[in-house]
């Protein structure tokens, strides 16, 4: 070896020790920066619908975004409908809708409510074709608002992305993050900042829809200036029976009564009153000496057990002794076999005006429900073909209108905040004073009676200044309220009050 060859050594592991640290700092990049995730799917189409003899144009964004949240990674399909001539499209009013389940899409009212198409039906909300199909929704309120429609993880065509745990979304934080970080990204991307925003949320989508106002609040520092509550679920206490609890008994009735009218079985002296004054009449029973002959459950007498079992009976058009034999208890199961059981038809749960023949399943996921057979087929259907044919979005992908997986796994986590929201409601409420909150109900929803929602929202105790910015409405129809026409058509005049449009 020669003299020089030290320094040739020298400079070769110089060199090779340069070359391992940039090996080394390239590997740090990576790892410090994720692979980034693909590019969102979304599809842009142009339409317009006549609503009130007036055209509104507008653009209907379908697909799916990316989105990296604290849970993982995941891909939201929606559907936003922005009207192409507001005067200034950033300040224009804009509404975010989902369903509920918690594993249910947006489906229903997407097609049934808000989109400038609903599924056709007959004007009470029946099925009168097969396949399905969509028509002019002209009691839409875009020409008021614009619209986002949500499938939350795990429904519709969103999906957790590979080497994410969907299940980590399955429960009533992740949720209520996940939805909301959704819509704080819609509107950073968007530059909504300056648009008055709306939440509506159906069902467990109530439940969901007062959540991510929390969340909204507390993440994003962004105000509501309101939510339309479709057949409350705020409070599980208020409607969902479970032992040593007689609320829901209670608050079940005026249902029970409601239907047992309509299918007429009941007296003709309640037949001929107005709806609203039997119902009326049925509350105050059951407030009373209904909810006071419960509590006293094995300490009430017979006699007075009898006459309360015969009021009962006279109010919900049920045998006495079938009454009896259940301790004044009837469950919504019971009630909706019974009532025509002796034609051997069930009536719904979802809606207790439909009626049909006892089927294998299940009343409360709605595989055995007249008022869910047929009408979801019709809705999956229609959309099926919507999406495609007038909004261009294509995938191999399934998509789920129930997810029977979500309710499986689903978690509402140790503090019980979905079973009483009704703090929440009012700290949401008083944090924001410009708050409204819309309360919808269907009589004849034996899913999430309308007494609950009026015992649930009498259970906020909010200020005196802040109680006008509570409002109800009820109508003669289901859980989806917004399958009857004369329905939509109340629904749209109110809205319009509601969301100051003249």
């Amino acid at each position: 070896m020669t003299k020089s060859d030290p320094m040739k050594v020298k400079g070769l592991l110089s060199a090779l020790l340069c070359f391992c640290l940039l090996l080394s700092l390239t590997a740090l990049g990576e790892e410090a920066a994720p692979e980034s995730l693909p590019a969102d799917n979304l599809i842009d189409t142009r339409h317009s619908v006549m609503i009130e003899g007036k055209q509104v144009d507008y653009t209907a964004t379908a697909g799916t975004m990316l989105m990296d949240t604290a849970q993982g990674q995941c891909e939201v399909f929606y559907v936003a409908y922005t009207a192409d001539q507001a005067e200034d499209s950033a300040k224009r009013p804009i509404t975010f809708a989902f369903n509920g389940g918690p594993g249910c899409a947006s489906v229903w009212l997407h097609l049934g409510l808000l989109g400038p198409e609903r599924v056709a039906l007959s004007e009470d909300g029946m099925v009168e074709r097969v396949p399905a199909r969509t028509v002019a929704n002209e009691y839409s309120i875009l020409d008021m608002t614009d619209l986002v429609i949500i499938d939350p993880v795990g429904t519709g065509f969103s999906r957790a992305l590979p080497g994410t745990d969907e299940s980590v979304y399955y429960n009533l934080k992740g949720d209520n993050a996940s939805v909301g970080d959704f819509i704080g990204q819609y509107v950073r991307r968007h530059d909504r900042w300056a648009s008055p925003k709306y939440i509506i949320g159906e069902s467990y989508g109530t439940v969901r829809a007062v959540g991510v106002c929390d969340y909204l609040l507390n993440t994003y520092h962004m105000n509501l200036n309101g939510m339309i509550l479709i057949s409350s679920a705020n409070d599980f206490g208020a409607f969902v029976s479970s032992v040593g609890n007689d609320l829901p008994y209670v608050n079940l009735l005026p249902t029970f009564a409601a239907a047992a009218r309509y299918h007429k079985r009941v007296d003709e002296k309640y037949q001929v009153m107005p709806l609203e004054d039997y119902l009326d009449e049925v509350k105050d029973f059951a407030a009373g000496e209904y909810q006071l002959a419960l509590y006293q459950g094995s300490r009430l007498d017979a006699d007075e057990q009898d006459a309360v079992a015969q009021r009962l009976s006279d109010y919900i058009g049920l045998d006495k002794d079938f009454i009896l034999e259940r301790n004044l208890r009837v469950s919504t199961g019971d009630f909706c076999a019974a009532l025509l059981g002796d034609q051997k038809l069930t009536v719904g749960r979802f809606d207790s005006r439909y009626t049909g023949p006892v089927l294998e399943g299940s009343l409360e996921d709605g595989t055995s429900d007249p008022s869910s057979v047929g009408l979801t087929e019709a809705f999956i259907s229609a959309f099926n073909d919507y999406v495609v044919q007038a909004l261009g979005y294509r995938t191999d992908r399934l998509y789920i209108e129930t997810n029977f997986a979500v309710d499986e796994q689903w978690s509402y986590d140790s503090d019980g905040a979905a079973f009483a929201q009704e703090d929440l409601i009012r700290n949401c409420m008083s944090a924001n004073p410009f708050l409204k909150i819309w309360v919808i109900g269907g009589y004849y929803d034996l899913a999430t009676p309308f007494f609950s929602a009026e015992w649930i929202f009498s259970h906020v105790f909010l200020n005196d200044a802040l109680k006008e910015n509570l409002s109800f409405s009820r109508f003669p129809t289901g859980h989806m309220f917004y399958l009857s026409e004369p329905a939509l058509r109340q629904f749209r005049a109110d809205a319009k009050a509601w969301y100051g449009v003249e």
